[in-house]
């Protein structure tokens, strides 16, 4: 297992759609109950490489336990630091051993 390595814990923002009352709708992001443990590194270059011929920006590779409930278009945000990960995809080895997902690095405007 790599519950050692998982040295950080992550708020789980899940995106959900709304009727705005004009025919349209709006996202709002709505924090799932619980938090996650996590590791955050950086990609290899041939991970940036192959995100980059997919058309997505993959900035970070977030690991998590199996059981993770952390799904594409999820948002992982640190209580302890103002970073925001968007998750554009989640993987999982032959051996669930972990679950990987791949995300962008969300940067407020000023910072």
């Amino acid at each position: 297992m790599i519950a050692h390595w998982l040295n950080r814990h992550l708020a789980v923002w899940r995106p959900t759609t709304t009727p705005d009352g004009a025919g349209g709708q709006s996202v709002t992001y709505v924090r799932q109950p619980d938090l996650v443990r996590a590791k955050v590194d950086q990609p290899t270059p041939s991970e940036r490489m192959l995100a980059q011929q997919a058309g997505a920006e993959l900035t970070h590779s977030v690991y998590v336990m199996p059981t993770a409930d952390v799904r594409r278009g999820d948002e992982l945000r640190d209580p302890m630091r103002p970073q925001v990960y968007r998750v554009l995809s989640v993987v999982e080895p032959s051996s669930t051993r972990y679950r990987k997902a791949e995300c962008q690095l969300i940067q407020p405007e000023g910072t």
